[in-house]
């Protein structure tokens, strides 16, 4: 299919562009989804915008006393191999590691992943489980969403008209915490999630009692989800074995999951119990290890 390319040189520019050509423009960063979509026919816009040059969307990694800010040009490869991300905040590195080939993380943007809304996607999961917030910039001004909220459906998010995702934030992380991304594929690289299960834990000061955790997980529903039964049966409960099953259990029965070539329904709801239940078992581990 045919469609004209435009290169705004602000953001200012960009958003009054897509804001007047509506629903048939399309915003493209690192095109590592929307190219493909357009060549299989999944998406046909009449108008591609180019963003990924702009000096207001921001490529890097930001870290103050308030916790981090990702801009939203900010490349998987980038993520993986951040320093700040090798110890608590593992599950980062561990999620962009499994985004397609190393090709694709040197191109491919988290804002772009993010706006896709896959419910498979492999790194909205990390983001949830950091209860990360969205810094969404349009013409009427800057605003922000928790990413929660901000993914509505399989391709469908809270973006308004014209508007661009500038940055994701999330807050450091409390002592006593660990983090740990899971992925289950029928392959080990560049293949679409059956499973993917992102938790953070945090324990008291003896590594003995949970006191609170985030456990998101994706591919089994139609969006990823916090398993909020799980999150809050866990406090106060001993950091054992049971209780991480029990963790388990109670986000295995909140997932929708389809049958498909990738799998069936009830091997995916047994997946996220177990997959749940080794992310906790792997924070409890890293926790004990700091």
């Amino acid at each position: 299919m045919s469609f004209d390319l435009h290169r705004p040189n602000t953001m200012a520019e960009a958003i009054g562009l897509a804001a007047r050509l509506g629903p048939a423009a399309r915003y493209i960063a690192g095109g590592t989804d929307l190219v493909v979509q357009i060549n299989r026919g999944r998406a046909t816009p009449q108008h591609v915008i180019d963003i990924s040059h702009l000096a207001d969307l921001r490529h890097d990694i930001v870290q103050t006393a308030d916790g981090f800010s990702l801009g939203a040009l900010t490349r998987y490869r980038s993520i993986e191999r951040h320093p700040a991300f090798q110890d608590a905040l593992k599950l980062l590195p561990e999620a962009a590691s499994v985004v397609g080939g190393v090709q694709v993380r040197n191109i491919a943007s988290i804002g772009g992943n993010i706006i896709n809304a896959s419910p498979a996607a492999d790194f909205v999961p990390a983001l949830l489980a950091l209860d990360a917030e969205l810094d969404i910039q349009g013409a009427a001004g800057r605003r922000s969403e928790s990413l929660r909220d901000f993914i509505l459906g399989p391709g469908k998010t809270g973006l308004q008209a014209g508007e661009i995702l500038a940055a994701v934030r999330f807050k450091p992380l409390p002592a006593h915490s660990a983090t740990a991304f899971l992925k289950e594929g029928r392959r080990k690289a560049m293949e679409i999630s059956v499973v993917c299960v992102a938790a953070s834990l945090t324990l008291d000061a003896r590594g003995k009692t949970c006191l609170a955790a985030r456990i998101a997980v994706g591919a089994v529903a139609p969006k990823a989800y916090r398993a909020a039964a799980a999150e809050a049966a866990l406090a106060g409960l001993p950091a054992d074995t049971a209780s991480f099953r029990l963790a388990g259990q109670l986000a295995a029965e909140q997932a929708a999951p389809i049958s498909d070539v990738r799998a069936s329904a009830e091997h995916r709801h047994h997946l996220v119990s177990v997959l749940v239940q080794r992310a906790l078992e792997t924070c409890r581990q890293r926790i004990a290890g700091a």
